[in-house]
């Protein structure tokens, strides 16, 4: 019964992100080697965040929320974004289009995040004796973050790669993708700051990961249309 829990919270947490390989056309032009490449860039720059992280921020004896430390968090966690930067313009690709491009990025990126962050928690706390919704929870948590992965992707693509976007959708583009950015300080501070319990902060986080990809879809198809 463990093992059927942990393969089944396994499936739930890392599924999705095979599903969406092969059911998008990213299967079609085998970007494959893309994804891998952002995992690789995503895994160095958790590296440098880590030692931020150590190096700048106080180790706190109780688990309150302190807004001091967690500004700090955000302004270190504004590493992903340069490190999305770098996998989407300086890493070589094969010659597929933006549109597949920030995906294969985008899927990259979150599939190493939950290999790091959930995995071993997974592999430890999932084949308990006892049955508990923890990690079923962080398997809807994993779906929620590699929806704001492929719009965080897709906001940066429309940054630094695409140059004849409307002047008007820049302002909208840069604050969807600060917020998209600064989604593990708003989560900290909704269970930390206000109390929420872990259930409403996923239902938050998908809720939010939802909207976030409707507003990026909107945006990316704006700027795909010709101007007039």
């Amino acid at each position: 019964m463990t093992v059927f829990h942990f393969f089944n919270c396994a499936i739930l947490t890392f599924g999705p992100h095979a599903v969406y390989y092969s059911a998008t056309p990213l299967s079609e032009y085998d970007t494959i080697g893309t994804s891998v490449k952002a995992a690789l860039v995503y895994l160095l720059t958790a590296l440098v965040k880590l030692v931020c992280l150590a190096t700048f921020l106080n180790v706190s004896e109780n688990d309150s929320f302190d807004p001091y430390q967690e500004l700090l968090k955000a302004l270190i966690g504004f590493i992903d974004v340069a490190g999305l930067y770098f996998a989407l313009t300086q890493l070589t690709h094969r010659n597929i289009s933006q549109n597949h491009k920030f995906q294969a990025v985008g899927l990259g990126w979150a599939f190493a995040d939950s290999v790091l962050h959930r995995l071993a928690p997974l592999w430890v706390g999932a084949r308990g004796l006892e049955f508990t919704w923890d990690y079923i929870l962080q398997g809807l948590e994993a779906n929620a973050n590699l929806v704001l992965c492929i719009s965080l992707a897709a906001l940066g693509s429309l940054m630094w790669l695409r140059k004849n976007k409307p002047k008007t959708l820049i302002p909208i583009i840069y604050a969807c993708a600060g917020i998209v950015a600064t989604m593990p300080s708003i989560t900290s501070y909704l269970r930390r700051g206000l109390g929420w319990h872990f259930p409403k902060v996923v239902g938050f986080e998908l809720f939010t990961s939802l909207v976030m990809a409707f507003i990026s879809w909107q945006l990316f198809a704006a700027c795909q249309r010709p101007s007039t």
